[in-house]
């Protein structure tokens, strides 16, 4: 009994270490706790003496766990990208309850939609190597690749998390500064701050599914898109920046689930217009990947 609450004191020493992992492959605090508690029953049916390494043990399994959870689909989220899901309200202004919200934060909304578009095995070898470093030869019997193989998979995601800017990067990060602070002045209502952040002939269009019914699917002029915003502007809440086909915009992810992108036009220092992007198809068409951290300075 001693040696099995010892074992349980050291398995609960790993179980927020085993919870990142598994939140980072699954995207999901709820799916993540399975995996976690999973690992915790696998664990209770070994010969503790068996295991030299406990962390290491439990890493492997859970991320085995999660890796089979992907497969499956259990985790994948594709088909709800943009769609109405059980877990929120339609419109996307439902609360994240805290905890998951403080996951979500600590990972980045861009980069768990991103991960949401990897194939399984690259999820695992990217999450597990570029964000915990685990060596390629541990990940290699998870994924039952080669390690060879096994580094080209996390090369091959690595690439679509970073994706490929069309602008250089002067300019990119001049339009970042300019989304970023679109998107504070949403957050906060700041009507003041979106007048000056908005080009005086801005339009902002959008979806049908990206609006309440009988809304305009266009908008012309600062003060009329700025007030609309500031109404319906609580999703930026949920925003991030992110790179969209190559340009800044932004990806709106309710407990990191895709809901809306933003694109946007950017002259001189302001937002000459932008579209909200909510069909489901459409989503699916756009290329997403995270925006490197903003230089010192800028």
């Amino acid at each position: 009994m001693h040696e099995r609450d010892g074992l349980a004191e050291r398995f609960e020493e790993q179980r927020g270490q085993l919870r990142s992992v598994a939140y980072r492959m699954l995207g999901s605090a709820g799916e993540a706790d399975d995996a976690v508690q999973e690992a915790w029953l696998r664990l209770s049916r070994v010969d503790a003496g068996e295991v030299e390494n406990l962390a290491a043990w439990l890493t492997t399994v859970v991320s085995r766990i999660c890796l089979d959870m992907l497969r499956s689909g259990r985790s994948r989220r594709e088909d709800l990208v943009g769609a109405q899901v059980s877990d929120r309200p339609r419109d996307g202004d439902g609360n994240e309850p805290e905890d998951e919200a403080v996951l979500v934060d600590s990972v980045g909304r861009a980069l768990l939609v991103v991960l949401d578009t990897l194939d399984p095995d690259e999820r695992v070898a990217f999450v597990l190597h570029d964000m915990f470093a685990v060596p390629f030869d541990r990940i290699a019997p998870i994924v039952d690749r080669t390690t060879a193989t096994t580094k080209k998979l996390a090369s091959r995601a690595r690439l679509r998390v970073r994706g490929t800017p069309a602008t250089p990067a002067a300019q990119l990060a001049e339009h970042r500064n300019v989304v970023d602070a679109f998107l504070a002045a949403a957050r906060g209502g700041d009507l003041t701050a979106l007048l000056a952040v908005l080009a005086p002939d801005v339009v902002r269009r959008a979806d049908p599914a990206a609006l309440p019914a009988g809304a305009a699917l266009e908008s012309r002029g600062a003060r009329t898109v700025a007030e609309e915003t500031t109404v319906f502007g609580r999703r930026a809440r949920f925003a991030e920046a992110a790179l969209v086909n190559g340009e800044v915009g932004a990806v709106v992810a309710p407990r990191g689930r895709l809901r809306l992108v933003l694109t946007f036009t950017i002259a001189d220092g302001r937002v000459a217009g932008y579209e909200v992007i909510a069909d489901p198809a459409r989503l699916r068409e756009l290329d997403l990947a995270v925006l490197d951290p903003q230089p010192a300075g800028w």
